[in-house]
C-alpha cells in the first residue's frame, strides 16, 4: 500500500511514523514534508498542504491507495472531498463535517443542538456589539475568533480593559481574519484532550492526553499551539474516557450524521473537566498538536487499519484502539519570537545525539547548506517513553538538552502535574 500524508509539522510527522510501522505499507510520501520527514519519506516541499489541485493530481500521478490529512486548512477546503471524487481513498472529515473546526460559531450551534455541555456564550459580529457585551459579563472571560487560527486565536481577559484590547485585536487589527468572534464563558478545572476515531455512525476514543498551551511555565504568556504533551492521564482511565465518549463525541457524531454531513476522521475533543463534570472548550477535526506526538507512539493498534476503517460507514463497528502500557511525554523546542513571530534559518545541532535518547519529530525544519535549519515557530517535537510519568519525562528532557539552537525556547514543567500525582501515596 501506499500512503499519502498531508502537511509538514510534527504531527505529519508523527503520522508518518504511525504509517511505516503498519505491515500493510510499502510506501509512504508527503507534502510538503520538512527536514525530519524526509529521512522517513518521499517529500513534495513545493506543494502546499491547501493546494487541492496539486494534491490530487500528486495522488493520482502516484498511484496513492491512502491519504492522511494533517492540517486543519486542508479539510476546511475541502481536500478530503476533491481526493474521493477522484477516486483517492482519504481519512479525514469532509469540508461540511469539518465546519466543527472550522467555525466556533457552527461548533455552539451545533453542541446545543446535541445537548454537549459548554460553556455559555454571545457571539459578536461588530467591534461595537463587543464592547456592549464586554462591560456587562463577569471576569475572567475569554474572547475567540470564529475561524482557524492555528491554535492562537483565543485570549483571556481578566477584565474589561483586558477585553477591549482583544476586540481591538479581532476587529480592528483584523489579526485573525475573524468577522465574528466568541464571547464565552470562563471554565474552571483540568484540561484534557480526547481525539477519537469516528466511521460516521460509530466512535473509537484513542489514549487521553494533556497538552500545555501557554508558551512559559505555570501556564504564563501568551497562547501558542501547543508547547508539550503527555499521555495517558492519571485519573482518566476506560471508564472515565467511556463516560466523556458518551456525553460529547457521540451526540455530536449522531447530529452531523443527522444533518446530512457524517463525520468520519478523528474527532479532537478539548475539555475542560469541572466540578460539574467535562465541558467542551473547542473541537478540532484532525489530529491535535502535540498530543499526536505522544499519542500515537504508544499505539499498538494497526494505524492503516484504523484510518480505512473509519472511511467507511460502520466501519470501526467492533474495533478498538489498544495502546502500550508506556506513558510518552513529549516537549516541543520553539524559535526565537515564538509565538508573536518566528525565526528562520538557525542552524541546528545535536539532533542525532538525542535521537538515540528519545523519539524526534520535526516541526518547523528545513534543510540549508547541508544543515538542518529552523523554518517556523514550533521546530521540534521530543517524546520520551518510560514505564511511568516520571521515566519518560527524565528521558524527553534528557534528549532535549542535547538539541540547541539560537533562541530556543522551551517549557521546563511539561507533565510535572502527572509525575506528582503519580508519585504521591
Amino acid at each position: 500500500m501506499k500512503a499519502l500524508v498531508i502537511g509538514g509539522g510534527g504531527r505529519e510527522h508523527a503520522i508518518v511514523r504511525a504509517l511505516r510501522r503498519s505491515a500493510a505499507t510499502d510506501e509512504v510520501l508527503c507534502a510538503p514534508g520538512n527536514a525530519g520527514i524526509a529521512a522517513d519519506a518521499e517529500v513534495f516541499p513545493a506543494i502546499a498542504a491547501d493546494d487541492v489541485g496539486a494534491i490530487v493530481a500528486l495522488a493520482g500521478e502516484r498511484g496513492v491507495d491512502l491519504a492522511v490529512i494533517g492540517p486543519e486548512a486542508a479539510l476546511v477546503v475541502g481536500v478530503v472531498d476533491a481526493l474521493e471524487a477522484a477516486g483517492v481513498p482519504a481519512f479525514g472529515p469532509s469540508k461540511a463535517a469539518a465546519q466543527l473546526e472550522g467555525s466556533k460559531a457552527f461548533a455552539k450551534e451545533l453542541m446545543e443542538e446535541a445537548m454537549v455541555p459548554t460553556a455559555s456564550h454571545v457571539l459578536l459580529g461588530s467591534h461595537e456589539e463587543g464592547l456592549a457585551a464586554v462591560a456587562s459579563v463577569a471576569y475572567p472571560t475569554v474572547l475567540k475568533a470564529d475561524g482557524l487560527a492555528a491554535g492562537k486565536g483565543v485570549i483571556l481577559c481578566a477584565d474589561e480593559a483586558e477585553a477591549r484590547a482583544a476586540l481591538d485585536v479581532f476587529f480592528t487589527e483584523r489579526r485573525f481574519g475573524a468577522t465574528t468572534v466568541v464571547l464565552e464563558e470562563f471554565l474552571y478545572g483540568e484540561e484534557l484532550s480526547l481525539l477519537a476515531l469516528c466511521d460516521g455512525e460509530n466512535v473509537v476514543p484513542l489514549a487521553p492526553a494533556q497538552d500545555y498551551k501557554r508558551i512559559f511555565d505555570d501556564d504564563q504568556g501568551p497562547n501558542t499551539g501547543g508547547m508539550g504533551s503527555y499521555s495517558p492521564v492519571p485519573g482518566f482511565g476506560a471508564t472515565a474516557v467511556e463516560e466523556i465518549v458518551e456525553r460529547v463525541h457521540r451526540p455530536v457524531v449522531a447530529a452531523m450524521a443527522e444533518r446530512g454531513t457524517p463525520f468520519h476522521g478523528v474527532l479532537y475533543a478539548g475539555l475542560m473537566i469541572g466540578a460539574d463534570g467535562p465541558k467542551v472548550l473547542e473541537f478540532n477535526v484532525r489530529f491535535g498538536d502535540p498530543e499526536t506526538q505522544a499519542v500515537l507512539p504508544r499505539l499498538r493498534s494497526d494505524a492503516v487499519e484504523l484510518f480505512r476503517a473509519a472511511r467507511e460507514p460502520g466501519g470501526l463497528a467492533g474495533i478498538g484502539a489498544e495502546f502500550e502500557d508506556d506513558w510518552a511525554v513529549t516537549v516541543v523546542l520553539a524559535s526565537a519570537g515564538y509565538p508573536e513571530s518566528s525565526s528562520k534559518g538557525d542552524v541546528i545541532s545535536g539532533l542525532a545525539e538525542a535521537a538515540r535518547i528519545a523519539e524526534v519529530t520535526h516541526a518547523g525544519t528545513a534543510t540549508q547548506g547541508g544543515e538542518i535549519v529552523t523554518a517556523g515557530g514550533r521546530v521540534l517535537n521530543v517524546t520520551g517513553l518510560g514505564p511511568d510519568p516520571a521515566a519518560a519525562r527524565d528521558r524527553a528532557y534528557d534528549a532535549a538538552r542535547r538539541i540547541s539552537f539560537e533562541g530556543m525556547q522551551i517549557r521546563g514543567d511539561i507533565a510535572a502535574r502527572a509525575v506528582a500525582r503519580v508519585s504521591s501515596p
